[in-house]
């Protein structure tokens, strides 16, 4: 097992009615900005609900951060923090308002020329506004770590500081009985392969974080379906398993220790920033692509994979990758999920553009061991067809 720090700090409020706790949480001589998406919380309750919770506290409201939050909308709350005097954020939806109040909080407090620099130059957040969450769809993980991704002008950028770590994250998952089909798919789907990421790499004798890695991935096989199927999408414990699997797969602790993987996410993120892909559904064309790409690299943990994840362990261990990425495969499509790029309508024209991006944003050394180069990316974009 390799050397590690752990710690996450994030005070969890799991289960039904859990959005009481946020009047114990939050300061009622706190001015809150009260962040959130296209509005859909005004529709499913969950607006009246925190209005009641926070009606001895100074709401200032921001709404319109759309799915891959954009730099442009972010830096609009800026005039409402500094006019308002707002020192709290709450943050309530999914992933990427999440992931764009982290930004506000940082941008806040920020005392360069441009909060952009701390993506695009690397400059560290030295402070941040306390943030709060309220999650409505589980899938990123965001509610309880420390990364952000924002975009700007194309580019999909990431920044990482303990100072925009939530204080808290209510995880109720009633609220996400109002979800549809695609972004029950899309969650489940996202944190299988987070999962994936931090687990399906090279073995370091990681025992624990192992168990943990095929505990979440067989709860997501089990439990996704059950989450669009007519006779069991309105179970509570389905949607309770699931949000908590998801906020699992990347608060920190799966990855504590154990090499990582994320070169599904950064050809994903161009294949957004390019095509407007659905961050999801990026993943899940791209994760099978890089695992039958790289199977050597991978071959003891695709074996492990193959036998205690989905229960493969008759034939040859060439058959039983084929199998466990086949199994894959098969599971991405059972969530409403595409596996290859003509599922989305591109072609081997398309390759060219990801490539040049790739390289722009820096991401010719990707992989667990840095070696996968942009020759290679266009290997792993060439199979994904």
């Amino acid at each position: 097992m390799l050397n590690f720090s752990f710690s996450n700090s994030t005070r969890i409020h799991f289960g039904e009615g859990q959005i009481q706790a946020i009047s114990k949480e939050i300061p009622v001589s706190a001015k809150v900005l009260l962040v959130y998406g296209g509005g859909s919380i005004k529709q499913n309750g969950i607006y009246d609900q925190l209005m009641a919770v926070l009606a001895k506290h100074t709401v200032i409201e921001f709404s319109g951060i759309e799915p891959n939050p954009s730099y442009d909308t972010l830096m609009k709350a800026q005039a409402l923090i500094t006019d308002h005097e707002v020192d709290y954020i709450l943050a309530v939806g999914g992933g990427s308002v999440v992931d764009g109040a982290k930004f506000i909080a940082a941008a806040a407090c920020y005392k360069g020329d441009d909060p952009w620099d701390v993506i695009a130059k690397r400059q560290k957040v030295l402070e941040a506004l306390p943030l709060g969450v309220v999650l409505t769809l589980p899938a990123t993980g965001s509610e309880s770590n420390t990364v952000s991704v924002v975009t700007r002008n194309g580019h999909k950028g990431t920044f990482s500081s303990p100072f925009v770590r939530p204080l808290f994250a209510v995880l109720d998952p009633v609220v996400t009985l109002s979800l549809s089909d695609c972004q029950i798919g899309n969650g489940v789907v996202d944190a299988f392969v987070h999962t994936m990421e931090q687990y399906l790499t090279y073995s370091v004798n990681a025992k624990v974080q192992d168990r943990f890695a095929e505990g979440l991935l067989q709860t997501l096989i089990e439990e996704g379906p059950k989450a669009l199927a007519a006779e069991s999408k309105n179970d509570i414990e389905v949607r309770a398993n699931i949000m908590w699997s998801a906020s699992l797969a990347l608060n920190g602790l799966i990855g504590a220790g154990v090499p990582q993987d994320w070169t599904s996410h950064m050809i994903g993120h161009e294949l957004t920033a390019l095509h407007g892909i659905d961050h999801a559904r990026t993943l899940s064309i791209m994760l099978p692509a890089v695992l039958k790409v790289r199977r050597a690299v991978k071959r003891e943990k695709l074996l492990q994979y193959a036998e205690r994840v989905w229960g493969i362990t008759s034939g040859n261990d060439e058959v039983r990758i084929d199998q466990a990425i086949a199994a894959t495969e098969t599971f991405f499509k059972s969530m409403g999920l595409p596996t290859s790029l003509k599922d989305i309508n591109l072609d081997a024209t398309h390759i060219d553009a990801l490539l040049a991006n790739l390289t722009k944003h820096g991401m010719v050394k990707l992989g667990e061991q840095a070696e996968i180069t942009p020759a290679i990316s266009q290997e792993i974009l060439e199979t994904a067809l």
